[in-house]
């Protein structure tokens, strides 16, 4: 079974309520037989090629034939890091900077989960502390306890949201959060039966972190994890920032960073390298919480969308296993992923053309098998 990482690009603002809960970040399956091989021809404008590193060799010829502009994407970066060499290149309308910066959409989660569990190490809260005991009064008082881990493993029972939000306005945490909690909403499932990603669980990871820190969520991405490992480009947009600093990866025009600490964050592709193998490398977390991030819990069994107990999406690309995030922000999807130790990680950005969402789910899986 190989599976895919895929995210559909964000909807219009009148829909992006489904763009958030359903479309933010999708891994998807798809047999090994359904990836078609990747051709071998040289395009016309291929990005430049690089040597390529150690465990296994980058495709690179596959590479540059599936980034060329066409039926499935206008435009398509790819860097491929870990040990040895780099390999990095750019198609289409997206900039030649290696360094260009884009909105990561629900990447940003893999930052939430890494500020919880550091939080956990510091002994602040446990995996089984309720939300309810965090943040009193958030939820309503019939619901039944929700632990910090079930938020950071999507296995909370939180349904899907059943009001929407008005045409004009940018939502705080807080009036995202109700969309879920309105007595209209169904309550949560329980027992909980599956593992089902919902983005209120990451709003309410982010209100826990300001919560127990007495800091925004953006000083505390900076304190505990930009500044740090050196992610000069990589930060959480102050509401109404609706800009993306120069240079830019693609033009994606003006977006409100409303999805906060569930999707509103801007990187580029060499600080999500270094926070990819960082983070699998255990450099922003002790040691019991690294364990964490690879455990799957039961409830991930048979769900095409498998996190493990620390937030991560476990995926499996022609039978090499592989850790990360997808996101979708404006016109791009973009995923972020590394096998274990950090030995290869690769950062992707597209530009969909197609709408035929298992086209692309097959153009994705030869594109990320490529960099593999």
């Amino acid at each position: 079974m190989t599976q895919t990482p895929y995210a559909a690009p964000a909807a219009a603002r009148p829909t992006r309520w489904t763009a958030l809960v359903l479309a933010g970040a999708v891994l998807v399956s798809v047999t090994a037989g359904a990836v078609p091989p990747a051709s071998a021809a040289e395009p016309q404008g291929a990005p430049a090629t690089g040597t390529v590193r150690a465990h296994r060799t980058v495709d690179t010829a596959a590479l540059t034939a599936l980034m060329k502009p066409g039926a499935m994407a206008s435009g398509t970066m790819v860097r491929v890091g870990g040990t040895g060499p780099a390999w990095t290149g750019a198609t289409g309308p997206l900039s030649q900077d290696p360094a260009a910066n884009f909105r990561i959409g629900s990447i940003t989660k893999l930052f939430t989960s890494a500020l919880v569990l550091q939080l956990v190490g510091e002994r602040r809260f446990t995996l089984d502390t309720p939300v309810q005991v965090l943040l009193p009064g958030t939820l309503p008082a019939h619901w039944k306890p929700i632990t910090v881990g079930q938020l950071l493993s999507h296995t909370s029972g939180i349904q899907e949201p059943c009001v929407d939000f008005g045409p004009d306005g940018a939502p705080d945490p807080e009036q995202v959060v109700s969309h879920w909690t309105d007595p209209q909403c169904a309550a949560p499932q329980y027992p909980v039966l599956a593992q089902q990603y919902n983005g209120a669980n990451y709003f309410l990871l982010g209100m826990v972190v300001e919560k127990v820190t007495g800091r925004s969520y953006a000083d505390e991405v900076q304190r505990r994890i930009a500044r740090p490992l050196g992610l000069r480009h990589t930060y959480s947009p102050k509401p109404g920032d609706r800009s993306v600093p120069a240079p830019v990866l693609a033009d994606g025009g003006e977006i409100e960073p409303w999805a906060w600490a569930e999707g509103g964050m801007v990187s580029n592709a060499p600080d999500l390298e270094r926070f990819m193998t960082s983070l699998l490398r255990g450099r922003l977390l002790k040691p019991a919480q690294q364990r964490q991030l690879f455990v799957m819990p039961a409830l991930s069994e048979g769900a095409v969308d498998r996190f493990s107990a620390g937030g991560l999406l476990r995926a499996e690309i022609d039978g090499t296993v592989v850790w990360g995030k997808t996101g979708s922000m404006g016109r791009s999807t973009s995923g972020a992923f590394a096998t274990v130790g950090g030995r290869r990680t690769v950062v992707y950005s597209l530009l969909p053309a197609s709408k035929e969402r298992e086209l692309m789910r097959k153009h994705v899986a030869a594109l990320v098998g490529a960099a593999l």
